[in-house]
Protein backbone atom coordinates (compact mmCIF):
# COMPACT_ATOMS: atom_id res chain seq x y z
CA UNK A 1 0.00 0.00 0.00
CA UNK A 2 1.26 3.26 -0.79
CA UNK A 3 2.54 5.41 1.79
CA UNK A 4 1.09 8.55 0.13
CA UNK A 5 -1.02 9.16 -2.42
CA UNK A 6 -2.81 12.29 -4.14
CA UNK A 7 -6.20 14.13 -2.96
CA UNK A 8 -8.49 17.56 -4.02
CA UNK A 9 -8.26 18.90 -0.99
CA UNK A 10 -10.62 21.90 -0.10
CA UNK A 11 -9.14 24.10 2.39
CA UNK A 12 -9.65 28.12 3.83
CA UNK A 13 -8.05 30.77 2.14
CA UNK A 14 -8.69 34.05 3.20
CA UNK A 15 -12.21 33.14 4.33
CA UNK A 16 -13.15 31.13 0.88
CA UNK A 17 -12.95 27.80 0.20
CA UNK A 18 -10.11 26.57 -2.17
CA UNK A 19 -9.60 23.75 -3.77
CA UNK A 20 -6.20 22.10 -5.07
CA UNK A 21 -4.17 18.92 -5.15
CA UNK A 22 -1.78 17.87 -2.27
CA UNK A 23 -0.53 14.65 -1.35
CA UNK A 24 -2.31 12.76 1.87
CA UNK A 25 -0.77 9.31 3.79
CA UNK A 26 -3.11 6.66 5.18
CA UNK A 27 -3.01 8.22 8.79
CA UNK A 28 -4.60 11.82 8.09
CA UNK A 29 -7.78 10.42 7.19
CA UNK A 30 -10.57 10.01 9.10
CA UNK A 31 -10.75 7.09 11.93
CA UNK A 32 -13.56 5.40 10.55
CA UNK A 33 -13.73 1.30 10.29
CA UNK A 34 -13.63 0.59 6.34
CA UNK A 35 -10.34 1.49 4.61
CA UNK A 36 -11.44 1.71 0.72
CA UNK A 37 -8.85 1.77 -2.16
CA UNK A 38 -10.81 4.23 -3.92
CA UNK A 39 -11.21 3.13 -8.27
CA UNK A 40 -13.68 5.85 -9.20
CA UNK A 41 -15.49 8.85 -8.36
CA UNK A 42 -17.60 11.09 -10.02
CA UNK A 43 -18.08 14.44 -10.96
CA UNK A 44 -21.62 16.02 -10.30
CA UNK A 45 -22.65 19.50 -9.98
CA UNK A 46 -22.27 19.55 -6.58
CA UNK A 47 -19.04 18.72 -7.08
CA UNK A 48 -18.43 21.48 -9.54
CA UNK A 49 -19.99 23.74 -7.20
CA UNK A 50 -17.44 22.80 -4.61
CA UNK A 51 -14.16 22.72 -6.52
CA UNK A 52 -14.93 25.89 -7.94
CA UNK A 53 -15.93 27.81 -4.46
CA UNK A 54 -19.19 28.68 -6.11
CA UNK A 55 -21.33 26.99 -3.44
CA UNK A 56 -19.50 26.65 -0.05
CA UNK A 57 -20.53 22.99 -0.38
CA UNK A 58 -17.83 21.90 2.20
CA UNK A 59 -19.19 22.75 5.40
CA UNK A 60 -16.31 21.71 7.11
CA UNK A 61 -12.82 22.32 5.92
CA UNK A 62 -10.25 21.22 5.26
CA UNK A 63 -12.36 18.55 2.82
CA UNK A 64 -11.47 16.04 0.42
CA UNK A 65 -14.26 16.79 -2.49
CA UNK A 66 -16.07 14.18 -3.92
CA UNK A 67 -19.67 12.92 -3.30
CA UNK A 68 -19.19 8.92 -4.99
CA UNK A 69 -16.71 6.26 -4.18
CA UNK A 70 -16.66 3.04 -5.82
CA UNK A 71 -13.14 0.83 -5.32
CA UNK A 72 -12.38 -1.90 -3.08
CA UNK A 73 -12.29 -2.45 0.64
CA UNK A 74 -8.61 -2.89 1.37
CA UNK A 75 -9.15 -2.96 5.49
CA UNK A 76 -12.27 -3.47 7.71
CA UNK A 77 -12.95 -3.43 11.81
CA UNK A 78 -16.34 -3.96 11.24
CA UNK A 79 -17.58 -7.00 10.71
CA UNK A 80 -19.78 -6.11 7.57
CA UNK A 81 -17.37 -5.57 4.66
CA UNK A 82 -13.87 -7.66 3.91
CA UNK A 83 -10.81 -6.83 2.49
CA UNK A 84 -11.82 -7.33 -1.11
CA UNK A 85 -15.36 -6.62 -1.63
CA UNK A 86 -16.13 -4.08 -4.10
CA UNK A 87 -18.69 -1.56 -2.83
CA UNK A 88 -19.77 2.11 -3.54
CA UNK A 89 -20.63 5.25 -1.55
CA UNK A 90 -23.39 7.89 -2.64
CA UNK A 91 -24.06 11.02 -0.46
CA UNK A 92 -23.67 10.27 2.82
CA UNK A 93 -22.53 14.12 3.79
CA UNK A 94 -19.15 12.96 1.22
CA UNK A 95 -17.82 16.46 0.44
CA UNK A 96 -19.82 18.79 2.54
CA UNK A 97 -19.59 17.20 6.39
CA UNK A 98 -17.12 13.93 5.60
CA UNK A 99 -13.85 13.46 3.20
CA UNK A 100 -15.48 12.15 -0.14
CA UNK A 101 -13.73 10.47 -2.91
CA UNK A 102 -11.22 12.64 -4.83
CA UNK A 103 -8.24 10.85 -3.58
CA UNK A 104 -6.88 7.00 -3.72
CA UNK A 105 -8.05 5.98 -0.50
CA UNK A 106 -10.82 7.33 1.86
CA UNK A 107 -12.25 5.72 5.61
CA UNK A 108 -15.61 5.13 5.73
CA UNK A 109 -18.30 4.32 7.99
CA UNK A 110 -19.36 0.88 7.24
CA UNK A 111 -22.84 1.68 7.06
CA UNK A 112 -22.59 3.85 4.11
CA UNK A 113 -21.35 1.45 1.90
CA UNK A 114 -23.23 -0.30 -0.66
CA UNK A 115 -22.34 -3.94 -2.49
CA UNK A 116 -21.75 -3.14 -5.72
CA UNK A 117 -25.20 -4.26 -7.39
CA UNK A 118 -24.76 -7.44 -9.69
CA UNK A 119 -24.41 -6.81 -13.69
CA UNK A 120 -22.02 -3.31 -12.55
CA UNK A 121 -18.26 -2.75 -13.32
CA UNK A 122 -16.62 -0.01 -10.64
CA UNK A 123 -16.65 1.91 -13.50
CA UNK A 124 -19.68 0.93 -14.46
CA UNK A 125 -21.42 2.07 -10.98
CA UNK A 126 -19.93 5.75 -11.18
CA UNK A 127 -21.12 6.61 -14.98
CA UNK A 128 -24.27 5.72 -12.58
CA UNK A 129 -22.86 7.96 -10.01
CA UNK A 130 -25.15 9.83 -7.61
CA UNK A 131 -27.25 11.38 -10.28
CA UNK A 132 -28.05 8.00 -11.50
CA UNK A 133 -28.62 6.64 -8.18
CA UNK A 134 -30.97 9.80 -7.54
CA UNK A 135 -33.19 9.70 -11.60
CA UNK A 136 -33.72 5.52 -10.08
CA UNK A 137 -35.05 7.04 -6.47
CA UNK A 138 -37.25 9.92 -9.14
CA UNK A 139 -38.52 7.40 -10.93
CA UNK A 140 -39.49 5.08 -7.97
CA UNK A 141 -41.53 7.70 -6.40
CA UNK A 142 -43.41 8.40 -9.42
CA UNK A 143 -44.01 4.77 -9.96
CA UNK A 144 -45.41 4.24 -6.00
CA UNK A 145 -47.98 7.36 -7.31
CA UNK A 146 -49.41 5.31 -9.31
CA UNK A 147 -48.20 7.03 -12.89
CA UNK A 148 -46.37 4.39 -14.58
CA UNK A 149 -49.10 1.37 -14.65
CA UNK A 150 -50.65 2.08 -18.60
CA UNK A 151 -47.89 2.10 -21.25
CA UNK A 152 -47.29 5.57 -22.30
CA UNK A 153 -47.19 8.19 -19.96
CA UNK A 154 -46.02 10.99 -20.82
CA UNK A 155 -43.47 11.94 -18.28
CA UNK A 156 -41.14 15.44 -18.36
CA UNK A 157 -37.31 15.89 -17.55
CA UNK A 158 -35.99 18.86 -16.77
CA UNK A 159 -32.07 19.42 -17.43
CA UNK A 160 -32.66 16.85 -19.54
CA UNK A 161 -28.90 16.81 -20.92
CA UNK A 162 -27.45 16.61 -17.23
CA UNK A 163 -26.73 13.21 -15.68
CA UNK A 164 -29.68 12.94 -13.82
CA UNK A 165 -31.75 14.18 -16.78
CA UNK A 166 -29.57 11.55 -19.27
CA UNK A 167 -30.28 8.19 -16.92
CA UNK A 168 -34.26 9.17 -15.82
CA UNK A 169 -34.81 9.17 -19.38
CA UNK A 170 -33.50 5.92 -20.37
CA UNK A 171 -35.37 4.37 -17.32
CA UNK A 172 -38.40 6.05 -18.32
CA UNK A 173 -38.56 5.17 -21.64
CA UNK A 174 -37.50 1.54 -20.99
CA UNK A 175 -40.10 1.34 -18.69
CA UNK A 176 -42.70 1.94 -21.42
CA UNK A 177 -43.15 6.10 -20.67
CA UNK A 178 -43.37 8.64 -23.29
CA UNK A 179 -40.70 11.42 -22.48
CA UNK A 180 -40.71 14.98 -23.18
CA UNK A 181 -37.29 16.25 -22.44
CA UNK A 182 -36.28 19.87 -21.48
CA UNK A 183 -33.37 21.48 -22.41
CA UNK A 184 -31.63 24.98 -24.24
CA UNK A 185 -29.14 22.90 -26.43
CA UNK A 186 -31.07 21.81 -29.61
CA UNK A 187 -27.34 19.80 -30.67
CA UNK A 188 -28.52 17.39 -27.51
CA UNK A 189 -31.32 16.63 -29.26
CA UNK A 190 -30.36 13.87 -30.78
CA UNK A 191 -28.27 12.27 -27.95
CA UNK A 192 -31.55 12.79 -26.29
CA UNK A 193 -33.94 10.70 -28.58
CA UNK A 194 -31.70 8.34 -28.45
CA UNK A 195 -31.93 7.70 -24.87
CA UNK A 196 -35.50 7.83 -26.11
CA UNK A 197 -37.07 10.99 -25.60
CA UNK A 198 -40.03 11.66 -28.07
CA UNK A 199 -40.52 15.37 -27.69
CA UNK A 200 -38.71 18.56 -26.43
CA UNK A 201 -39.72 21.57 -24.36
CA UNK A 202 -37.06 24.67 -24.56
CA UNK A 203 -36.16 24.79 -21.26
CA UNK A 204 -36.04 28.67 -21.88
CA UNK A 205 -40.24 28.34 -22.45
CA UNK A 206 -40.17 26.90 -18.20
CA UNK A 207 -37.88 29.31 -16.96
CA UNK A 208 -40.05 32.16 -17.63
CA UNK A 209 -42.68 33.24 -15.28
CA UNK A 210 -45.96 31.89 -15.95
CA UNK A 211 -49.54 31.69 -14.49
CA UNK A 212 -50.66 29.44 -11.42
CA UNK A 213 -52.24 27.15 -13.11
CA UNK A 214 -51.70 26.53 -16.85
CA UNK A 215 -52.60 24.39 -19.79
CA UNK A 216 -52.18 20.74 -18.71
CA UNK A 217 -48.98 18.95 -20.79
CA UNK A 218 -47.76 15.62 -18.77
CA UNK A 219 -48.75 13.48 -16.34
CA UNK A 220 -45.54 13.72 -14.22
CA UNK A 221 -42.12 14.86 -14.07
CA UNK A 222 -38.75 14.53 -12.92
CA UNK A 223 -36.93 17.86 -12.29
CA UNK A 224 -33.77 18.47 -10.97
CA UNK A 225 -33.86 22.37 -11.52
CA UNK A 226 -36.12 24.06 -9.33
CA UNK A 227 -37.19 27.58 -8.96
CA UNK A 228 -39.34 29.03 -11.72
CA UNK A 229 -39.07 26.02 -13.71
CA UNK A 230 -40.18 24.27 -11.14
CA UNK A 231 -43.31 26.02 -10.48
CA UNK A 232 -44.02 26.38 -14.47
CA UNK A 233 -43.80 22.63 -14.13
CA UNK A 234 -46.03 21.93 -11.22
CA UNK A 235 -48.31 24.61 -13.35
CA UNK A 236 -48.87 22.02 -16.34
CA UNK A 237 -49.46 18.44 -14.64
CA UNK A 238 -52.16 16.91 -15.13
CA UNK A 239 -55.14 16.54 -12.56
CA UNK A 240 -53.39 13.49 -10.22
CA UNK A 241 -50.03 13.85 -11.18
CA UNK A 242 -46.72 14.15 -9.33
CA UNK A 243 -43.23 16.08 -10.01
CA UNK A 244 -40.17 14.23 -7.90
CA UNK A 245 -38.25 17.30 -7.87
CA UNK A 246 -34.62 16.47 -7.01
CA UNK A 247 -32.34 19.03 -7.90
CA UNK A 248 -31.67 23.32 -7.66
CA UNK A 249 -29.44 23.77 -10.45
CA UNK A 250 -31.99 27.21 -11.50
CA UNK A 251 -32.16 27.67 -8.00
CA UNK A 252 -33.51 27.37 -4.61
CA UNK A 253 -36.30 29.24 -4.75
CA UNK A 254 -39.99 27.66 -5.51
CA UNK A 255 -41.71 31.20 -6.98
CA UNK A 256 -45.37 28.88 -7.05
CA UNK A 257 -49.05 28.84 -5.42
CA UNK A 258 -50.55 25.95 -3.97
CA UNK A 259 -53.46 25.55 -6.93
CA UNK A 260 -52.36 23.08 -8.42
CA UNK A 261 -51.86 20.98 -5.37
CA UNK A 262 -55.70 21.95 -3.80
CA UNK A 263 -57.32 22.43 -7.43
CA UNK A 264 -55.78 19.85 -9.47
CA UNK A 265 -54.52 16.88 -6.99
CA UNK A 266 -50.79 17.47 -7.89
CA UNK A 267 -47.85 16.06 -5.49
CA UNK A 268 -44.40 17.60 -5.04
CA UNK A 269 -42.54 14.59 -3.92
CA UNK A 270 -39.06 15.18 -2.61
CA UNK A 271 -36.34 13.61 -3.29
CA UNK A 272 -33.24 13.59 -1.12
CA UNK A 273 -30.17 11.11 -2.48
CA UNK A 274 -27.78 12.05 0.12
CA UNK A 275 -29.20 10.53 3.83
CA UNK A 276 -31.71 8.37 1.54
CA UNK A 277 -32.24 4.94 3.97
CA UNK A 278 -30.75 1.42 2.42
CA UNK A 279 -33.53 0.37 1.44
CA UNK A 280 -34.28 3.45 -0.89
CA UNK A 281 -31.18 2.56 -2.01
CA UNK A 282 -31.15 -0.59 -2.82
CA UNK A 283 -34.28 -0.83 -4.68
CA UNK A 284 -33.05 2.41 -6.59
CA UNK A 285 -30.14 0.26 -7.82
CA UNK A 286 -32.43 -2.48 -8.41
CA UNK A 287 -34.47 -0.49 -10.85
CA UNK A 288 -31.11 0.84 -12.55
CA UNK A 289 -29.90 -2.74 -12.73
CA UNK A 290 -33.80 -3.56 -14.39
CA UNK A 291 -34.17 -1.46 -17.09
CA UNK A 292 -31.34 1.09 -17.34
CA UNK A 293 -29.32 0.21 -21.32
CA UNK A 294 -25.99 -0.81 -20.59
CA UNK A 295 -25.87 0.99 -24.55
CA UNK A 296 -27.36 3.93 -23.41
CA UNK A 297 -24.86 3.80 -19.94
CA UNK A 298 -21.83 3.93 -22.24
CA UNK A 299 -23.27 6.96 -24.45
CA UNK A 300 -24.28 9.00 -21.30
CA UNK A 301 -20.45 8.49 -19.77
CA UNK A 302 -17.06 9.05 -20.03
CA UNK A 303 -13.75 9.14 -18.12
CA UNK A 304 -11.61 11.81 -17.17
CA UNK A 305 -8.21 11.94 -15.39
CA UNK A 306 -8.34 13.44 -11.45
CA UNK A 307 -5.80 15.92 -12.43
CA UNK A 308 -8.51 17.94 -14.58
CA UNK A 309 -10.85 18.22 -12.08
CA UNK A 310 -10.88 21.73 -11.81
CA UNK A 311 -11.14 22.74 -15.74
CA UNK A 312 -14.13 20.03 -15.46
CA UNK A 313 -15.94 21.70 -12.51
CA UNK A 314 -15.80 24.84 -14.05
CA UNK A 315 -17.35 23.38 -16.85
CA UNK A 316 -20.59 21.68 -14.93
CA UNK A 317 -21.52 24.96 -13.15
CA UNK A 318 -21.40 26.55 -17.04
CA UNK A 319 -23.60 23.80 -18.08
CA UNK A 320 -21.41 22.97 -20.86
CA UNK A 321 -21.14 19.19 -19.70
CA UNK A 322 -23.74 16.63 -21.38
CA UNK A 323 -24.21 13.51 -19.39
CA UNK A 324 -21.77 11.93 -16.64
CA UNK A 325 -18.01 12.56 -16.14
CA UNK A 326 -16.56 9.19 -14.52
CA UNK A 327 -13.32 10.57 -12.76
CA UNK A 328 -10.34 7.95 -12.78
CA UNK A 329 -8.58 9.17 -9.34
CA UNK A 330 -5.52 7.05 -10.46
CA UNK A 331 -4.44 9.58 -13.03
Amino acid sequence: MTDTFRALMIEDQDGKPKAAFRDLTIGELPDHDVLVEVAYSTLNYKDGLAVTGKGRIARRLPMVGGIDIAGTVAESRSDLWKPGDQVIVNGWGLSETEWGGYGRFQRLKPEWLTRLPEGFSLKDAMAVGTAGYTAGLCVNALQDWGLMQDQGTEILVTGAAGGVGSTAISLLAAMGCRVTAATGRPETHDYLSSLGASAFVDRAELAEKGGPLQKERWSGAVDAVGSTTLANVLAQTRYGGAVAACGLAGGFDLPATVMPHILRGVALLGIDSVMAPQDKRDRAWATLAAHLDKQHLASIARVEPMSDLPRLAADIVAGKIRGRVVIDVAQ
